[in-house]
């Protein structure tokens, strides 16, 4: 049982921490503009699902968000076109900082698991040497 625990919440950490990569390269690119004749920077979200018979989780996929980006007037930008618009992505901050403090706190959650799991079965090896 012990290693059962292990095994789901060491899941859990992978998929948190590839949740936590991809809101990061949300947000480090939130801001990067590009020609309205190119794509828009597009945003990953990570899709989970539960492994077979519930032995943890798993990155089902990797899901693009919209190449369109939102245009915006900036003449002054070098990659303005004729009318003086650049395309950003069509990132929320807000939305991706929720998302931040979630992935963070499941990530957080599931390495205490792995600790307490850890413990118990030091403890269990400790009984067995007495």
């Amino acid at each position: 049982m012990t290693f059962d625990m292990i095994g789901i919440a060491g899941s859990a950490l992978t998929v948190h921490r590839k949740w936590l990569d991809a809101v990061s390269d949300n947000l480090a690119n939130m801001n990067n503009a590009s020609a309205t004749s190119g794509p828009a920077f597009q945003a990953r979200y990570v899709e989970a699902a539960e492994g077979s018979d519930g032995s943890g989780v798993y990155v089902k996929s990797t899901q693009l968000g919209s190449a369109a980006g939102r245009i915006v007037y900036q003449p002054d930008h070098p990659l303005a076109d004729a009318n003086g618009n650049v395309k950003y992505p069509d990132i929320d901050m807000a939305e991706q900082m929720g998302a931040l403090i979630i992935a963070q706190r499941g990530y957080q959650a599931n390495a205490q698991v792995v600790d307490r799991a850890r413990e118990t079965y030091t403890a269990a090896l400790e009984i067995g040497r007495s």
